[in-house]
């Protein structure tokens, strides 16, 4: 009699999980018209030598819904976290004072909400490539083990990371869905 053979699923769940995470992070970058610290995350820093996380270099905080502050700990750093916001393309001018940088964020007007909606389907389309690469690897784990499989066991595990790529699509799907509405919402 063959030998079972299994395909590891756990791991292309593992690796559609990490596309859906990543999906997130990049949601949560999208600036919505709401003050929110991850604004900042992305953003890197020539410091010491090396790109640095803002986040490395001061506290970043929220004290009202449209504003957020970083206090910078080294006082030498402030032109070049500031000027490092300015270029990162947020569309934000931050405002100093002493160690503290302040980013106003400005209501979004009917276009921009449009463009950003735009940039999130963008990411949500990222991320279904990203989990269809997913699928392909597993079909092709499936492909291999093809000498040693019966073909309804073919038949099986076709099925299973097939519903397992359109469980992780549909989730893509209802977070873009969410996202879009959070933007366009005034």
């Amino acid at each position: 009699m063959a030998e079972e053979i299994e395909i590891d699923m756990d791991d292309l769940s593992r690796r559609m999980e990490g596309a859906m995470a990543s999906l997130r992070m990049e949601f949560s970058s999208l600036r919505t018209g709401r003050a929110s610290a991850s604004l900042v995350e992305p953003i890197q820093v020539d410091a010491y030598g090396q790109m640095t996380p803002i986040n490395q270099l001061g506290t970043v905080n929220v004290p009202e819904p449209r504003m957020v502050t970083i206090n910078i700990w080294d006082k030498a750093m402030v032109g070049k976290v500031e000027k490092a916001i300015r270029e990162s393309g947020l569309g934000i001018n931050p405002q100093t004072n002493g160690t503290i940088i302040m980013l106003p964020i400005p209501e979004l007007n009917e276009e921009r909400r449009r463009e950003l909606t735009r940039v999130a389907a963008q990411y949500a389309e990222h991320a279904r490539v990203a989990v269809r690469n997913v699928r392909r690897d597993g079909m092709d784990q499936i492909k291999k083990a093809r000498e040693g499989m019966s073909e309804d066991d073919q038949k099986f595990w076709s099925d299973e990371v097939q519903a397992l790529t359109d469980k992780a699509i549909a989730a893509i799907d209802k977070a873009l869905e969410a996202k879009q509405a959070e933007i366009m919402q005034v």
